[in-house]
């Protein structure tokens, strides 16, 4: 019986248990086992059995209309990247529940199915019927951001023009995730660094977490002109380095040789001063 850390207590707990746990009594235990499943990666049918149940949960509810189970769940077939998972799923981007919405279009994004691209732009459009806003302000009508990023990631080009009004929208993140979006969609290099630039511009903005989030966005995308700036951004050097990091992997899949280029060479550099 295998035994994985419980991060919760420091008790051991068996991949045998996290499942009976997700499928108990116990609410409290039952979202706690999802975020377990995915935490650990755990592959077997019988979880990814369950969670997939579990994305229709009816008793693990809030006061405010909200369903963590669902939400955990959803965000742990993302990683357990299982396609069974896909219809499930599309299924959760109906939900009231906005953070189910969001889960689940994150969950898609990783999954990389483009059969989810046509339902993902009926969500931006906010054409799903039975759907509640965001329960705090802005309250926003969808989760426009994990939307754009699961769009961009999925190579939803058909739907730039969807996309591109959303970089004048009020809320900086939903405006970075569409610059994101529309960097890994467009075929024009002039238009991709206009968006890597918008990116970049954000990473002085005071919200410490939206930093954080650039400083991910930009080393997905690898935009190397954003080193040096992805380097003096006040945040954790920790992430810094991972940002730099995909700047020069995505580096290095690009060049044809055998040498490393300056631009290589460069954010190597600025990674060392990091550490």
């Amino acid at each position: 019986m295998e035994h994985l850390p419980d991060i919760q207590n420091g008790a051991p707990l068996t991949i045998e248990q996290a499942i009976a746990n997700l499928q108990g009594d116990d609410l409290g235990l039952r979202v706690y086992a999802a975020w377990w499943l995915g935490r650990f990666r755990v592959k077997e049918d019988l979880a990814i059995q369950g969670l997939i149940a579990a994305l229709r949960d009816e008793d693990d509810q809030t006061e405010a209309g909200g369903y963590p189970l669902r939400r955990n769940a959803a965000r742990a077939l993302g990683k357990l990247g299982d396609q069974r998972a896909v219809p499930h799923l599309q299924e959760a981007l109906t939900c009231s529940d906005f953070y189910v919405r969001k889960a689940a279009a994150l969950a898609l994004e990783q999954l990389g199915d483009g059969s989810v691209i046509p339902q993902l732009r009926n969500l931006l459009k906010n054409q799903m019927a039975g759907t509640q806003p965001a329960p705090e302000p802005p309250q926003l009508e969808q989760p426009f951001d994990a939307i754009l990023e699961a769009l961009g990631r999925l190579g939803a080009t058909d739907a730039m023009s969807e996309i591109t009004p959303f970089l004048d929208h009020s809320v900086p993140r939903i405006r970075c995730a569409a610059a994101r979006a529309l960097y890994q969609l467009t075929a024009d290099p002039q238009q991709a660094s206009q968006y890597g630039e918008m990116l970049v511009k954000e990473l002085a903005n005071d919200d410490l977490q939206l930093r954080r989030a650039l400083l991910a966005d930009l080393g997905a995308i690898g935009y190397l002109p954003a080193a040096e700036a992805i380097a003096e951004t006040l945040a954790e050097n920790s992430l810094k380095l991972i940002a730099l990091k995909g700047l020069l992997e995505k580096e290095l899949q690009q060049s044809s040789s055998a040498e490393l280029s300056g631009s290589a060479l460069t954010v190597m550099a600025l990674m060392d001063g990091l550490l």
